[in-house]
């Protein structure tokens, strides 16, 4: 720093203090600006982020591999189509793909349920234990599925499944028959709106009607083979397909490795299945929404943020003007000395930058503090009034970002910059015969 700089500092401090009333409410501004920029974006990260997990939570980090029938002719004439993916795909998957955290294949067949004369047309899903997991399943009875249950006979129903066989009983241990065998029943989940391409799911879903039994006991029970009939009277035919599985589900870490790791098992697929009866299906439009979600959040904050900061510069800028009024005679004397226009300039903007500088500095003092004092108002305001805050703000935490501290301080300079050429110019271009006559 160049000797007038310090020079024009030293004033500047020293001019500052003798009006500490004002220069400190003049600062405040500026602190509360700082303050509120890296608050709100602190927040905002905080209500971003756990809006990003919910929509994780939706499927966005998942991949959805499911068998498709072909469009082939050869495959028309064919009275047992055999097609889809294949537990060996399964297998290549998981050895070849490190990234993947979740994995959860499905069969599912349309199947009708019979207990004591009542029969329910059911949607007969095998799978493994993230299956509840993955589509947002909750127990209400019973037990889920467990690695115990083996290729065991067991089954749990879904909530209207349940209701149809077992309108005034219990299920839990209770004996149903599935089409030839029998199942006992272990669970019964609550009952689950139905899902739109989300979650575990390619298609709009309807959990309503299903029944979950282990995926080993369908391959083993029911086989990969299923037989429909069709036709009325003597004319009916029985037509068939070979499905070893009706869909994979891979679940990655983050967002960005989707597109990648669907690009791995696109290849993989293609190596080993001359006919495309796969599809691969990302969820973009919920990756879309996830980064559609993150930059209105910064962009709303900073908005917010960014006019706090605006209205403090204001009032340094009034504060300065009428610094610039009250010490006419002074600026009158130091010009009539030898001082030049450029010296008042450099000693009021030093003087603006004194304010905004400290300002800032303390704003993002405290500016660091958010998630203490946020963590400390909620449980103050819970113990006064439990219903007082909505259900969500117990599970939202500020989080700091770094960009908004350095931001702050670039923004509370900036404006001090800004808001003070003005009152310097002002006063650097007095007359200074007119200063020295002020009173």
């Amino acid at each position: 720093m160049s000797p007038t700089w310090l020079q024009s500092l030293r004033l500047g401090v020293k001019s500052l203090m003798l009006q500490k009333m004002r220069s400190a409410l003049a600062a405040t501004g500026i602190f509360i600006g700082t303050t509120t920029v890296i608050w709100l974006v602190a927040i905002g990260e905080g209500v971003s982020y756990k809006a990003q997990q919910q929509i994780m939570e939706l499927g966005a980090t998942n991949i959805i591999i499911r068998s498709v029938e072909p469009q082939s002719s050869d495959n028309q004439s064919e009275r047992v189509k055999s097609y889809g993916i294949l537990r060996d795909d399964y297998r290549r998957m998981l050895s070849n793909i490190p990234s993947i955290t979740r994995a959860v294949p499905i069969r599912e067949v349309s199947r009708e349920c019979l207990v004591a004369g009542r029969t329910a047309k059911v949607n007969l899903v095998g799978s493994t234990i993230d299956y509840k997991e993955l589509n947002g399943l909750q127990v209400a009875r019973g037990r889920w599925l467990s690695e115990q249950d083996g290729r065991g006979n067991v089954i749990v129903l879904a909530d209207q499944t349940a209701k149809r066989l077992f309108p005034t009983e219990n299920p839990i241990g209770k004996k149903i028959g599935v089409e030839s065998d029998v199942y006992t029943v272990i669970g019964q989940t609550k009952a689950r709106a139905a899902s739109a391409a989300i979650g575990g799911s390619l298609a709009a879903r309807d959990y309503a009607f299903d029944a979950y039994i282990p995926i080993e006991t369908f391959h083993h029970r029911v086989g990969d083979q299923i037989m429909t009939r069709v036709g009325e009277g003597r004319g009916f035919d029985f037509v068939g397909e070979i499905v070893q599985l009706t869909q994979i589900t891979l679940t990655v870490p983050t967002m960005q490795e989707v597109d990648e790791t669907a690009a791995i098992v696109e290849r993989l697929l293609r190596r080993y299945h001359p006919e495309e009866d796969y599809a691969v299906v990302i969820p973009k439009e919920l990756l879309r929404q996830a980064e559609r979600t993150r930059a209105m959040f910064n962009m709303l904050l900073v908005v917010i943020a960014g006019i706090s900061l605006l209205v403090g510069g204001i009032g340094i800028m009034n504060i300065m003007l009428a610094t610039v009024t009250e010490r006419t005679r002074e600026i009158g004397i130091r010009r009539a000395l030898g001082a030049k226009r450029d010296d008042i300039i450099q000693q009021f903007i030093t003087e603006t930058l004194v304010l905004t500088g400290g300002g800032g500095l303390l704003g993002v003092a405290f500016g660091m503090m958010c998630g203490p004092i946020f963590r400390t108002a909620r449980t103050v305001i819970s113990s006064l009034n439990p219903d007082l805050l909505p259900p969500i703000t117990h599970t939202i935490e500020p989080r700091i970002a770094i960009w908004s501290i350095i931001l702050s301080i670039v923004i509370s300079l900036g404006v001090g910059l800004i808001f003070g050429v003005y009152p310097a110019r002002r006063a650097a271009h007095m007359n200074p015969i007119e200063a020295l006559r002020h009173e």
